[in-house]
């Protein structure tokens, strides 16, 4: 199945969207890869998606990457006596580690680490900060605040700190559960961490995960942006998860990290997914709205990996549309005059590695002879995501013979992934390349390739041969 985009569309599956039938669907409108989110799916839910999703890329013959979202630490106020209670701007209110029900003074706080970690002028944002809260005095067992915006809190209402950096982890008891869950499948290829705060917390999880999926931090707290060069280099991928970030830091604010977070990516040559009410409207509605379009064409434009759609996809009215409302938005600024221009613009100069010079030196002359595509043979995924990073204007047809790297591929900017075995010579090599490349429709006879190897063949890791090649009538190499 060829794509005419080279931006990647992230769905996530849920009540609407849980049936084969749907998911075949979802793919065929342009879903490369799906998400499942364990905020709300049980293991036995997540094993049937898992299950459901390899029957639909069996079908189709094309690798699709599967994501699992963990949920993280979820930190909650407690109950109150009647439910909800009102409160007044400028009336100090009390967050406590007294487990009993909540009035209009004070609530129960089960997270010592918040009472402990907590100084006088740190915020507390409630209910996705709609109740503004400012520490005024802390002692470890509690917090006395002031009210300084909103009225409302009820039960079990979420808690925001942006200016606090908790001693907690990223894995909950519930994370670890799932994330053996997930690893047990052996399907599964990404594994999304919310409310990343440090480079540290990538470290239990990568211990227990030893390679078995890539890394995708979830960048929702402002603490994440002091360090986020650190973050980048210890992650296999990002996610610009915009709706948390929004809560804790100025909403007029995001646009402009979205777009440093995108190019930070893309100089380090990680692949990055913007998130969150991108298509917010199509839950309810056949259409989206202007701003939406907008919102969508950005993400685009900056070059980012992939686009994702949340609630749109999972429990929406209009899931297919969704994705192919997507899917007709990024094809559409990818055409547009400016957008290679824009592109081009940010591209930053390659490492001192003689596989990075390999792969600049294939864009430069896939666009100066004008050839059909560029083929990378890429065993780890390496090969692949540095022909990713150079964002050429030509198709990159990434061959793989191992099926979970071509499933990795899937989130990375252009790449059309192949599973094919290993060539066994040089010539096998050139021919296997033309042929598949004619056989996915990216070329034609009498069209040319650039193909970028290693040799000796199927070593990981040692790009350093390029070969120009013309696709001959029957499909294999002319020369």
């Amino acid at each position: 199945m060829k794509r005419n985009r080279k931006v990647k569309i992230l769905a996530t599956l849920g009540p609407a969207s849980s049936d084969e039938q749907m998911i075949q669907k979802l793919h065929e409108a342009g879903a490369d890869l799906f998400r499942i989110n364990m905020s709300h799916a049980s293991h036995d839910v997540m094993r049937t998606l898992v299950q459901r999703i390899r029957t639909v890329e069996s079908h189709c013959g094309r690798p699709i990457g599967i994501l699992a979202d963990l949920q993280g630490p979820k930190l909650r106020v407690g109950k109150f006596a009647e439910g909800k209670v009102d409160l007044k701007v400028g009336q100090t209110f009390t967050l406590d580690n007294k487990d009993v029900p909540g009035d209009n003074t004070r609530v129960y706080l089960p997270h010592p680490e918040i009472l402990e970690a907590v100084k006088p002028g740190h915020r507390l944002l409630i209910d996705d900060g709609k109740l503004h809260l400012r520490a005024e005095k802390t002692d470890g067992k509690s917090i006395v605040a002031t009210v300084v915006a909103g009225t409302k809190i009820s039960d079990r209402k979420g808690v925001s700190l942006p200016d606090t950096l908790l001693a907690v982890g990223v894995l909950t008891d519930k994370d670890r559960a799932d994330l053996d869950a997930v690893l047990a499948t052996g399907e599964i290829d990404w594994v999304a961490l919310s409310f990343v705060q440090r480079p540290e917390d990538l470290a239990e999880v990568r211990k227990i995960a030893r390679g078995r999926v890539g890394l995708m931090s979830k960048i929702e707290k402002p603490q994440a942006l002091d360090r986020i060069d650190e973050i980048i280099e210890l992650s296999d991928a990002l996610m610009v998860a915009r709706g948390d970030l929004g809560v804790e830091m100025p909403l007029e604010s995001v646009p402009g990290l979205q777009k440093q977070l995108t190019r930070a990516c893309r100089r380090a040559g990680k692949p990055v997914v913007v998130a969150t009410q991108m298509l917010e409207s199509m839950i309810s509605a056949p259409v989206p709205t202007r701003a939406e379009v907008s919102d969508v064409a950005t993400a685009v434009f900056e070059g980012a990996d992939a686009v994702m759609l949340s609630a749109e996809s999972a429990s929406g009215e209009y899931p297919v549309e969704a994705v192919s409302t997507m899917a007709s938005i990024a094809s559409n600024v990818e055409r547009d005059p400016h957008y290679s221009s824009i592109i081009y613009a940010q591209r930053t100069p390659p490492e001192a590695t003689g596989a990075d010079a390999i792969s600049l030196a294939a864009h430069q002359i896939a666009e100066t002879l004008r050839l059909a595509a560029i083929v990378c043979y890429t065993s780890s995924g390496t090969t692949g995501l540095r022909a990713a990073r150079e964002r050429p204007q030509v198709p990159i047809i990434a061959l793989s013979p191992i099926v979970q790297t071509a499933r990795r591929l899937s989130v990375v900017w252009g790449l059309h992934c192949v599973v094919t075995e290993d060539a066994t010579d040089l010539d096998d090599m050139v021919n296997r390349a033309c042929r598949i490349v004619a056989a996915e429709g990216f070329g034609k006879p009498g069209e040319r390739v650039i193909i970028s190897a290693g040799v000796p063949l199927g070593t990981p890791g040692a790009t350093n041969m390029l070969r120009i090649a013309y696709i001959g009538s029957d499909g294999m190499s002319g020369i």
